[in-house]
């Protein structure tokens, strides 16, 4: 048959052929028993790390006359523990980033997370970045370092998506860092202006990047998004270049939302990546929290 058969023709069937999953494939994906966890996916406890069963409350602040919906959860035992900032990005806090903030809080902090887009009454995934709401993660801050359960004199930034860029703006714009801010984490951060030309999108940073004197912490995986990559690590790179305390961990075979993607699209390498960011960012905090 191979003979008879025109080039293309044999092109098409080995395409179509590489194309179909084998029956081990399917199944391995389709049982994922080996290695799910609902401890971990729905309280963010995990076997090789001291965790904390949770206390979350809902409650709001006040911003530039707007009320910002809060989401707050810490230890549930009594005590006070550092303080941490969350800051969502587009997707806003649904209920799949609800849970990365308990993930944090598991780990022993008070973690406090704005919902910034409900707060102004805004759909999730926004293109245009709006400015103003800026102002209500700096708040948020504030509340935060006004709680009498915080341990630490500052708080750590912590954050992921179009958050990243928040909270860079709160550490540079706002005047926080060193001050009010011990240091910044997050997740495949956008280190750019959203509203920016698409040429800056693609081979620029912002320029607040280079005004950043904390210690930073960035997580992506190797198949981010080039553009989005390439911001991070020549921001990064530019920051150690000048000797600050900059460092990207990046996880391979895993993209953006590894720290989130939900059970029907979940893959191993996501939650070995999302439970590894969690443990070491923790570390990180820690260190320049607890002193």
């Amino acid at each position: 048959m191979g003979k008879n058969l025109p080039l293309y023709g044999l092109l098409a069937l080995v395409l179509n052929l590489a194309a179909m999953p084998s029956a081990h494939a399917h199944q391995e994906k389709a049982d994922n028993s080996w290695w799910w966890s609902n401890t971990w996916w729905n309280e963010g406890k995990i076997t090789t790390s001291k965790n904390y069963d949770l206390d979350v409350k809902w409650s709001s602040y006040e911003s530039d006359g707007v009320d910002v919906p809060v989401m707050v959860a810490r230890p549930k035992k009594k005590g006070k523990y550092p303080a941490v900032l969350f800051q969502h990005g587009r997707r806003g806090l649904d209920e799949l980033i609800q849970r990365h903030v308990k993930r944090i809080a598991a780990q022993g902090f008070v973690v406090l997370a704005p919902d910034i887009y409900k707060a102004h009454f805004m759909g999730t995934h926004p293109v245009e970045h709006d400015y103003e709401l800026e102002k209500d993660v700096n708040q948020g801050l504030s509340v935060l370092l006004a709680r009498k359960d915080i341990s630490s004199k500052k708080a750590c930034l912590y954050s992921h998506t179009r958050g990243g860029y928040y909270t860079l703006k709160v550490a540079t714009t706002f005047k926080r860092q060193q001050k009010n801010v011990a240091c910044y984490v997050s997740y495949y951060p956008h280190l750019q202006d959203p509203n920016a030309p698409e040429a800056l999108q693609v081979y620029g940073y912002a320029p607040e990047v280079d005004e950043m004197k904390i210690p930073m912490l960035v997580f992506i995986g190797d198949e981010e998004q080039y553009q989005r990559r390439r911001v991070i690590e020549s921001g990064i790179k530019s920051l150690r270049e000048k000797g600050r305390d900059a460092r990207v961990i990046v996880y391979p075979g895993v993209g953006r939302g590894f720290d989130f993607r939900p059970e029907n699209v979940r893959t191993f390498a996501d939650d070995l990546a999302s439970k590894d960011a969690v443990q070491r960012a923790a570390a990180f905090m820690n260190k320049h929290l607890i002193k």
